[in-house]
């Protein structure tokens, strides 16, 4: 019996303290748990199109309701969970992409009920892995971004790395099975599958002076045309009270992609502010050969060339956008008014040019208003076209 006297001992501490281990597991998954947090918001919004060239204009009154789920860590591990439910109000007097009234101008918020967001991540020191379906935005969103401002927001599913340490070093790579597209389920164009990899560094040069480099390579199963090998640098910077951003990215053919071309991007922008009023003025040119021109497939293209989007897709032949923008508060609500004159790259053609007006005010913590025009006055590409939104945005 005494020999057997240290291994029950050993064997009854081993056991105390798999108990120990097991109630401080319990206990960490509780609290993770509790810790869980739960969202409900909703953006109702109304969009009038008036469209030359067809006879009947668009009004879209669209609900869109979100719920989201974030658990606490455990272990490092979080899961996100998102869903939309978009809805339309008052019937659908609109082209959604999907409902088949093409007589009618497109506002692209077809009805849904999807799953928005559903990733599981994992924490270690200064490293994040996720799988699942992401939100991601790179940047400023003009390569690679979520077009949040359509009901149904643009996803990818698929695997991501995040790396970001206190030396103002990030990096961020992707690899991506399938795009969620904001045409929705419905729709033959809401998914974009593929292999996708998608690369961005972001390094702190110094305090207000920031240098982003990225390479995008998509290769589509279907799209062949979209596929696309992307280089570029970005710069973002602050001198003499300006602010600067200087852009540039190279774009050739990749993957099946039955084109041969060669295209490049630039982006200039100053901005700063004049006592109360702020300003932006800037250029942006997408290029081209005679074989394609340059295209960003996977943008929040609802922020650049205007809000009419009459630009969504790069026309043959380039385009050149010059701006003009102020902004000013009064009384709480926020003004922005944008110029834009759109020019080709190639072939001296004057598209057109577009005022774009916002008024945004902030009724308190969970309430915003927003008011948005946009007017596109066609010279050689597309038609004239009014667009103005109302949209009432609440956080539960």
């Amino acid at each position: 019996m005494k020999n057997l006297k240290l291994p029950l001992a050993v064997a009854a501490s081993l056991c105390l303290l798999s108990a120990e281990t097991y109630a401080q597991q319990a206990q960490n998954a509780a609290e993770a748990l509790q810790n869980a947090k739960v969202d409900l918001s909703l953006r109702y919004r109304s969009e009038w199109v008036d469209q030359k060239g067809i006879d009947e204009n668009a009004l879209a009154n669209t609900l869109k309701t979100r719920f989201a789920y974030q658990s606490g860590a455990y272990q490092g591990l979080k899961l996100a969970l998102e869903v939309d439910n978009v809805t339309s109000i008052g019937g659908e007097t609109y082209n959604s992409t999907v409902n088949g009234n093409t007589n009618r101008p497109v506002v692209a918020d077809p009805t849904s009920t999807e799953v928005n967001l559903a990733t599981l991540s994992w924490q270690y020191q200064d490293i994040n892995l996720s799988a699942g379906r992401h939100r991601i935005n790179h940047d400023n969103q003009r390569f690679v971004g979520g077009v949040g401002w359509r009901q149904n927001e643009q996803t990818f599913d698929g695997y991501r790395i995040q790396y970001s340490s206190a030396s103002a070093l990030k990096l961020d790579y992707s690899y991506i099975t399938n795009v969620n597209r904001i045409f929705s389920d419905k729709s033959p164009a809401g998914n974009l599958r593929g292999k996708l990899q998608l690369l961005n560094g972001q390094y702190q040069l110094a305090e207000g002076h920031q240098l982003s480099g990225f390479g995008y390579w998509l290769d589509f199963d279907q799209a062949l045309a979209l596929s696309t090998q992307t280089l570029g640098l970005s710069y973002r910077g602050q001198l003499a009270g300006l602010n600067l951003h200087a852009a540039y990215a190279t774009q050739q053919d990749y993957a099946d992609n039955l084109k041969d071309y060669s295209a490049d991007y630039y982006q200039f922008e100053l901005s700063g502010k004049l006592g109360q009023v702020g300003y932006t003025a800037g250029i942006e040119t997408l290029g081209g050969d005679k074989g394609g021109v340059f295209i960003t497939p996977l943008a929040t293209l609802h922020k650049f060339q205007g809000f009419a989007d009459k630009f969504l897709n790069t026309p043959a032949q380039g385009i050149e956008d010059i701006y003009l923008g102020v902004s000013s508060s009064f009384n709480d609500v926020t003004f922005n008014l944008t110029w834009h004159q759109f020019n080709s790259d190639r072939g001296d053609m004057d598209y057109g040019n577009e005022w774009d007006l916002s008024a945004a005010y902030k009724v308190n913590s969970t309430v915003g208003l927003l008011v948005k025009y946009a007017r596109y006055q066609a010279d050689e590409f597309a038609t004239d076209t009014d667009k103005l939104w109302l949209m009432v945005s609440a956080k539960l």
